[in-house]
């Protein structure tokens, strides 16, 4: 596959996807692609139309970026936006197993930053966000999931399936919005 032959920059058909540098739908109609190959088949690279950046399209259709599972959470600690970001990357790489042990990682640092004690067993962080109401209401089990399907990625012999990995960022995610997003959105009265 060395031997491919690009074009320069030219007009294409219009191509409709989440951007993975700058996350907004797009639909850019310039770019390259490749002479066909001996499998027949053409390779694809547009420009994004809002940041300019190349996205490949390879002969089955998967984008290289892909677009980061999940929503941005505003208000977030600097390493807990990091960690959140780390497991919506992964996701674009299908990079699974991470994605959960990312998410496994976020619920250690959202605890201690909320003030748990470092260095504690991984199950007393869990309690800890429970127990201070960091939680919504019959919302502990959610956490509780995300600690047993961690645990079974961490310290099993166990790949992660793609719905593991949404499903832990989806928990993730409403969880920080829970405890960073909402409250900042609405400041608390001065007493």
């Amino acid at each position: 596959m060395a031997d491919l032959k690009w074009h320069g920059e030219i007009q294409l058909g219009p191509k409709k996807y989440v951007c993975g540098y700058c996350e907004l739908n797009v639909g850019p109609d310039k770019g390259t692609f490749t002479e066909r190959s001996p499998d027949n088949a053409q390779r694809f690279i547009y420009f994004c139309s809002n940041c300019g950046q190349p996205t490949y399209f390879d002969t089955a259709g998967r984008q290289y970026p892909g677009a980061k599972f999940g929503d941005n959470v505003a208000h977030l600690p600097r390493d807990v936006e990091q960690l959140y970001n780390e497991a919506r990357l992964c996701m674009s790489s299908q990079a699974y197993t991470p994605a959960v042990l990312a998410c496994r990682k976020l619920l250690m640092n959202v605890s201690v930053a909320l003030g748990a004690n470092p260095g504690e067993p991984f199950v007393t962080y869990v309690q800890f966000l429970a127990d201070n109401g960091y939680v919504p209401p019959k919302g502990k089990h959610w956490v509780d999931h995300i600690r047993k399907k961690s645990n079974e990625a961490n310290h099993e012999i166990t790949l992660m399936a793609k719905s593991d990995a949404e499903q832990l960022i989806t928990f993730s995610e409403m969880m920080l919005k829970f405890i960073y997003e909402l409250p900042a959105a609405v400041p608390v009265p001065a007493p």
